[in-house]
């Protein structure tokens, strides 16, 4: 094996592949900067330095412009690929100001891609005696690939890392990298809209290079080919598959001087790559970008960030991947005697802290059932306690286990805590004390990106964990339990999950600090969890008869209302089909032109629907038929099927790190969608009643997000009218109208509500018009009327959006952060949608941090109290409980104290209380 090693990287396409890989949830700093593609592609190339310990190193870049002598040859070379995104262009400069700091040399070549500037390097470079590495994940650089020269190719998960050579690539490709440029010249290539021989896919094209060779030789053989359609196919269009060869040849004679001391890595100046990494805000970038050989170090880092001093250089002969448990040396125990696990127990109890996971029948915790509980201490250790299906130690296990969980000292760390709190609630394990919880310490710190442990691994600690189908399969009628894979399986799964939540923990910490989201978690989402665990497990009643018989009226109005669209339609078809009803309504009826989907027929979306409601009968009653179809899949006849059996009752899932407000969503039941102002949403309420000598009770936060506007805006005007306890849409009607109080009519009181609430979502004149239906012109009169009324509200507004600008996010009183990567954006559409969420972001956010905060408060009372009575729902500005009927009184004060004064506001936050025998009588 060589001591001299050059890596080349292809550094378009890595940065691409960075950018990309970010792309639902980019990361961004504290200004609101998108910074994706320059962390992503800095910890390909830290990764990169840390393991592989490269000699010498350059970075090639396509040239400005992008014109080559490709494009001479074939116009329409690449023309299918979209203008390069704004956060890349922005990034490439910085990257570049980076590596020149690093002392890494950076490439380009007038008229040539990085393609060839890499292909004659790396000619040059096996010359040499260098092993070379292509570093991109681009496969046309297999062509390239020898006995010293190597495709190294990210992985497409981002993972690891694939190093070809020649073996690898014939068996990837099916030939040899002699050959590649005639595979490609055969099948072509759609990135670079290399067009290649029709008809001809991969095993066409393998299996006529392993016949005739070159694409030279096919195409002078053509006759010969037995298949009758690739024979005419290449026939026809063999110039153009000579031509894609050509294009997909990567030069390797470029004019580029060879100078090896030039390449070689070392010598970076720490100071000004620090600046620019803090500029950037990549804390733990900087750190280990400055422990590498870029700065004459010699310092790698194990999975928890510690520097361990050097070691060997990765051999290539096999992948580098990311680390597994085997790789770092994780220890990994099954404790097999009730004595072991008092041992663990007894050191928990002098540690004061341990992390913990599951393991179930199920992913529904009220009904799942334990197959194992793991346990980590320590940094790459962890120990499994195994509950086998009527386990001769099964209890005393759990018996010995409970202080612990139980303990209001030692500290509980977990992904997902609620979820395990659930169900060892089945087993009358009340987990108690201080928490911490992994998914939500990720949550406040970037609400916007994925929160699940195997992703966290990957993002924070370059490492792959063992993927659940490994273990059970895929979903399915052939997916096994848990209580099917074999114990020692168990242990090495089970195991990494406490331990990797650990590690986790450890690299969340300083972020939580960093971005000021400590207060958000332990003062809002850590304690809500045995808030929201107590209302799962309880659950709620449903009377099913009322739901049944309201399920039969259903059915009989949706009957009457078919009908009626057959009328209106002139003739009978299927409502549920959008092709059938598209040509109801847009070619028979002709009500307009229509839009069409991707597969060709007219779209009937909802909005499509409500445009035409004004024109003809048939699609604002479409609309109603699907909404009654809707609500009666989707609630009347879904809840009685969701009933345990166990308990008699429906247990919703409360979910804390889905929405990026700070809103709780729920699902199996989704309780948030009911409608609550509807007929059919108020049926379906009536149908949620309480158990046996308990009534429920509501409460409400009324107009609790225009209160909040008032608070933040400090509007005299609007805060003069909630401390009056002024009607507030009354009060602005007679502002915005120029009307007496006394005097504003039914229709300017609607108007003036419409503007409040929509002022709050940074409403549009053309909005409001539609809403009202009335002239833009007039809406914009009003809108101007309104904040000339209410002027703190609209400088309120203005700087919001200013604030957003700066700081790239908005926050709540919490100082919960949303991102707002697009408030900079040069596209109106996308930035007038982040403006919006600016000023919406601390209204609708801190709505969602007063309801929790008022949730804890009151469930630490009822504890304190030991009160009977029960919260069990939480519907977006609603509380719901069963209150013991000995205490209603009782629980009724102290609710409306807590709701009401959950948080200190100038602005009075108004709750309304209400009792009855069912939730529609409640509210």
């Amino acid at each position: 094996m060589a001591d001299k090693k050059l890596f080349l990287l292809d550094a378009y396409a890595l940065i691409y592949r960075a950018h990309f890989a970010f792309i639902r949830n980019p990361r961004l700093n504290s200004r609101g900067e998108n910074t994706s593609a320059a962390f992503g592609f800095t910890n390909s190339l830290i990764q990169l330095l840390e393991k592989e310990r490269p000699t010498h190193l350059t970075v090639v870049f396509d040239p400005p412009g992008g014109e080559t002598f490709r494009h001479e040859m074939f116009p329409e070379y690449k023309a299918n690929r979209e203008a390069m995104p704004d956060d890349i262009r922005n990034a490439v400069p910085l990257l570049k100001r980076l590596l020149k700091a690093c002392n890494i040399p950076c490439l380009e070549v007038a008229g040539f891609e990085a393609d060839d500037v890499i292909g004659t390097l790396s000619v040059k470079g096996a010359e040499n005696g260098y092993q070379v590495f292509m570093v991109t994940p681009d496969k046309d650089y297999a062509q390239l690939v020898t006995d010293s020269i190597f495709l190294y190719k990210p992985s497409r998960q981002g993972n690891g890392i694939e190093i070809y050579n020649p073996q690898k690539v014939e068996e990837k490709f099916g030939v040899g990298p002699e050959y590649i440029t005639d595979f490609l010249g055969l099948k072509g290539d759609s990135v670079d809209n290399i067009p290649g021989i029709p008809r001809v896919g991969d095993k066409t094209a393998v299996a006529l290079i392993k016949e005739f060779g070159t694409v030279e030789e096919i195409v002078e053989r053509a006759e010969e080919i037995t298949k009758k359609s690739i024979k005419k196919t290449v026939l026809e269009n063999g110039e153009q598959g000579l031509l894609s060869k050509k294009l997909a040849t990567i030069i390797r004679d470029v004019p580029v001087e060879w100078d090896e001391e030039h390449l070689k890595l070392g010598g970076g100046n720490e100071a000004e790559a620090a600046e620019i990494l803090d500029e950037l805000e990549f804390r733990r970038t900087k750190e280990r970008l400055l422990n590498t050989v870029v700065f004459n170090r010699e310092a790698q880092r194990d999975l928890f960030g510690n520097v361990i001093g050097g070691g060997p250089s990765a051999e290539f002969d096999e992948p580098t991947t990311a680390e597994t448990h085997e790789t770092r040396g994780a220890e990994y125990k099954l404790l097999e005697s009730v004595d072991e696990v008092k041992e663990l127990v007894a050191q928990i109890e002098v540690k004061k802290s341990f992390c913990f996971d599951t393991e179930t029948t199920s992913l529904k915790a009220r009904q799942a059932e334990l197959v194992a509980i793991t346990i980590s201490l320590e940094p790459k250790t962890a120990y499994l306690i195994h509950l086998p299906e009527d386990g001769p130690n099964n209890d005393a296990y759990l018996e010995v286990l409970k202080p612990v969980f139980e303990s209001q000292e030692i500290e509980k760390i977990a992904q997902n805590a609620k979820y395990d709190m659930l169900v060892l609630r089945n087993y009358d394990i009340v987990v108690q004390g201080p928490l911490f919880d992994t998914m939500l310490a990720h949550y406040v710190i970037d609400p916007d990106r994925k929160h699940n442990m195997d992703q966290m691994a990957r993002d924070l600690l370059n490492y792959e964990t063992i993927s659940i189908t490994e273990l059970i399969g895929k979903k399915g009628k052939k997916q096994k339990s848990m209580r099917d894979v074999p114990v020692a399986d168990l242990v090495n799964y089970a195991c990494e999950d406490a331990d990797i939540t650990l590690a986790i923990k450890g690299k969340l910490e300083p972020d939580l600090d960093e971005t000021n989201s400590r207060k958000v978690l332990e003062k809002v989402e850590l304690p809500l969890i045995p808030v929201l665990t107590s209302m799962e497990h309880l659950g709620v009643r449903i009377d099913v008869d009322q739901l049944l018989e309201y399920s039969k009226e259903l059915e009989v109005e949706m009957a009457r209302i078919e009908k009626e669209i057959y009328q209106l339609a002139g003739e009978e078809f299927n409502i549920n089909s959008p092709r059938q009803l598209g040509v109801i309504i847009f070619e028979k009826l002709q009500l307009a032109k229509g839009k069409k989907t991707k597969t060709g027929q007219y779209s009937t979306r909802e909005e499509e629907l409500v445009k035409l409601a004004d024109k003809h009968d048939l699609p604002a009653t479409v609309l109603r038929f699907r909404k009654l179809g809707k609500l009666k899949s989707t609630y009347v006849d879904a809840l009685p099927s969701l009933i345990y059996d166990q308990t008699g009752r429906i247990h919703t899932t409360f979910s804390q790190a889905v929405t990026a407000t700070g809103r709780l969503s729920s699902q199996d039941p989704n309780l948030q969608n009911i409608p609550i102002r509807t007929h059919e949403g108020r049926q379906i309420r009536k149908a949620f009643i309480p158990a046996e000598g308990y009534t429920l009770l509501a409460a409400d936060y009324s107009q609790v997000e225009l209160r909040l506007m008032a608070e933040l805006s400090q509007d005299p005007g609007m805060v003069g009218a909630f401390k009056e306890g002024q009607d507030i849409h009354r009060a602005t009607a007679s502002r915005v109208f120029g009307v007496p109080f006394d005097e504003v009519d039914s229709d300017q009181r609607a108007k003036a509500k419409m503007v409040n609430f929509g002022i709050i979502y940074g409403i549009s004149a053309f909005g409001l018009a539609q809403r009202l239906k009335i002239r833009r012109s007039e809406a914009a009169e009003i809108i101007e009327n309104y904040f000339s009324k209410y002027p703190q509200v609209k400088e309120y507004m203005d700087e919001s959006i200013e604030k957003a600008r700066k700081l790239g996010y908005a926050e709540t009183i919490m100082g919960r952060r949303r991102y707002l990567p697009d408030i900079n954006s040069g596209n109106n559409t996308v930035k007038g949608f982040a403006e919006r969420n600016a000023i919406n972001t601390p209204v609708q956010g801190s709505a969602a941090d007063l309801i929790k905060l008022a949730m804890i408060d009151i469930y630490a009372e009822m504890q304190q109290r030991q009160m009977k009575s029960r919260m069990i729902l939480q519907v977006h500005d609603e509380l719901v409980f069963e209150a013991a009927d000995d205490e209603l009184e009782e629980l009724s004060a102290l609710v409306k104290d807590k709701m009401e004064n959950a948080y200190e506001f100038g602005v009075p936050m108004l709750v309304e209380v209400g009792t009855g025998t069912n939730w529609l009588e409640a509210h």
